[in-house]
């Protein structure tokens, strides 16, 4: 089945294979994913599946509350997945759980990276230090020049320079699911993914690669 679930990331930890091998993996919990919407082609020209997961939301506009309540679910947050096939097979209602996805599968995980505040050149965008001597006092760490200075006579636009780090939207591409704990709806990838423990993400199945044995 080709779609994606919402997770909450718990932690990271190791598990072994038979051959002794120890493989890093993050721990995603699925639990609490129900259908919402259901968008078909013939009403919005393409095929969808709008999933929400439970959870408490603060300051609901009457419009998200007569959603809900109309569809006779649980607020929680909402992420739409694009369904090639098999629309029919889904209801408003629905509960989904870690089977959509197979042990092997490769998946895309979006989700919002560690904010880490102001930080400078060097911190952000791997920058090297100038001269500790040589006459250099005060610019150690600093960037240099930005720019030319009649023609064009600014500073373009997307130049990197100090600025708040991280917390931003990323994607991290062809991770392998290495075990699945569908009674406890708990998927394990293979290697980290964006954000802190706690904070929600979206698995997908991969664009670019599929399962391997």
């Amino acid at each position: 089945m080709s779609i994606g679930l919402i997770g909450k990331k718990s932690g990271m930890s190791r598990l072994f294979l038979e051959d002794g091998e120890s493989i890093p993996v993050t721990a995603i919990s699925v639990c609490g994913n129900f259908v919402a919407d259901i968008k078909t082609k013939e009403h919005n020209g393409y095929n969808a599946v709008v999933l929400s997961k439970s959870k408490k939301l603060n300051n609901l506009s009457k419009s998200q509350s007569e959603f809900f309540k109309k569809n006779n679910i649980n607020p929680g947050s909402l992420s739409e997945f694009k369904v090639e096939n098999d629309i029919d097979t889904f209801e408003i209602g629905k509960h989904m759980t870690a089977d959509v996805f197979e042990v092997g599968q490769f998946v895309d995980i979006t989700g919002t990276s560690k904010g880490k505040g102001y930080a400078g050149v060097i911190k952000r965008h791997n920058f090297s230090m100038q001269d500790a001597t040589h006459g250099n006092s005060l610019a150690h760490r600093a960037h240099g020049s930005i720019g030319q200075c009649q023609t064009p006579g600014r500073v373009w636009k997307g130049k990197k320079m100090s600025g708040h780090m991280g917390n931003v939207q990323k994607t991290v591409q062809n991770l392998k699911i290495v075990e699945l704990d569908i009674e406890n709806n708990v998927v394990y990838v293979k290697g980290a993914v964006p954000g802190f423990n706690g904070s929600e993400i979206k698995i997908k199945p991969s664009n670019k690669k599929t399962k391997q044995s």
